[in-house]
């Protein structure tokens, strides 16, 4: 029945669509455009070597270390940092972020380590970091990746204050992913490739050592592992690139869809000013809205081009992540509707309240 459903819908979509109408065929011609901006300026240099090391950070790193540190006995100070930056150092993304959340919370990580995790862990993620600095400039990455670290650690830190529930029982993870000195040398051998592809220096200067680091991380991968595990962080590679970049193209080809279609006049309206009912506004679309992991880029830069200011554009991006309207519908079954929406509020309010701060600043 879904299958047919989809069926119709897109016969339906293509039967009643005007493509003679002016306005039509260039919000299609613009969303081909964008897809070729974005295929041409961020996929070689950023989200191919993105993916490469969330497989890394899968395979080679030691995840259930990480996790072990979000339990009962850990100490504040530690618990809640590691778990504000795990989304760096397990490459969760929005889809695999809940049933992780499920799992530290039900072993008894408690529901102020926990709801961090959940907030931080996807906006965190190295891909999702780099694309934003890329795409719509490191001043919005860098604003992004500190406010959402911050905001993640005081709604951790309200909830627990709130609800008196540290967490309880023996903590332990099902993690068997075995790393050492080599996979954390492999990571950041890849994560330099990146950071240097992105900085603005001279082009001869850059194509020499990303070559260089190029051919070291190939080798390191050919020799310097057994070839089991080459062949498993050249799967978790694939398995990221299978389930992102599909719906990353379909929603930066409707962003520029977008950018035609809508009228200016209402993103102007809604979003236009770094006042705080633009930001809350913007806050509240991001947390009801639907991001597949790293789509939140080219759909900002759409409504930023259409006049979205600069603190609304951090509350949709820092909301956008963390809430949707499905992953609002599990968190309630795995919290309950109190904890659940306190949390919800609790993720407009600092998504609006840092929005605020960076539209001054920023």
């Amino acid at each position: 029945m879904k299958i047919f459903l989809l069926i119709a819908l897109v016969f339906v979509l293509f039967y009643f669509v005007p493509l003679d109408s002016p306005i039509v065929a260039q919000s299609i011609l613009n969303g081909f455009k964008m897809l070729n901006d974005y295929a041409r300026q961020h996929v070689l240099l950023c989200l191919v070597p993105a993916f490469f090391i969330a497989g890394t950070i899968s395979v080679m790193l030691r995840r259930d270390a990480v996790l072990k540190l979000l339990g009962p006995n850990a100490k504040r100070f530690i618990s809640y940092p590691v778990a504000a930056m795990s989304g760096a150092v397990l490459a969760v993304c929005s889809c695999t972020i809940l049933p992780l959340f499920g799992g530290i919370y039900k072993k008894g990580a408690g529901i102020g380590p926990a709801t961090t995790f959940l907030f931080a862990g996807p906006a965190i993620n190295v891909a999702a970091i780099f694309l934003t600095a890329r795409v719509l400039g490191w001043n919005l990455g860098i604003a992004r990746m500190l406010a959402t670290i911050t905001a993640a650690i005081l709604i951790g830190l309200i909830m627990e204050l709130l609800f008196r529930e540290k967490g309880s029982g023996g903590f332990v993870t099902a993690e068997g992913n075995e790393g050492d000195l080599r996979g954390v040398a492999f990571f950041l051998l890849q994560l330099s490739f990146m950071i240097l592809a992105g900085l603005r220096i001279n082009s001869n200067a850059k194509n020499v050592g990303l070559g260089l680091i190029g051919a070291s991380t190939l080798a390191m991968a050919t020799f310097g592992f057994e070839r089991d595990k080459t062949k498993l962080w050249l799967s978790e590679t694939w398995d990221f690139a299978k389930k992102i970049l599909p719906y990353l193209f379909v929603g930066v080809f409707f962003a520029g869809v977008i950018t035609k279609l809508l009228p200016e006049e209402i993103v102007v309206s809604l979003l236009g000013r770094n006042d705080p009912w633009s930001t809350l506004v913007a806050s509240v679309i991001g947390a009801f809205m639907y991001f597949a992991t790293l789509t939140e880029v080219p759909i900002v830069q759409a409504l930023r081009e259409l006049g979205m200011a600069k603190g609304p554009t951090l509350a949709l991006l820092m909301a956008g992540n963390s809430l949707s309207l499905p992953s609002m519908i599990v968190i309630t079954k795995l919290l309950g509707k109190k904890k659940a929406f306190t949390y919800f509020a609790l993720v407009v309010l600092f998504s609006t309240v840092f929005g605020i701060l960076y539209g001054i600043v920023g």
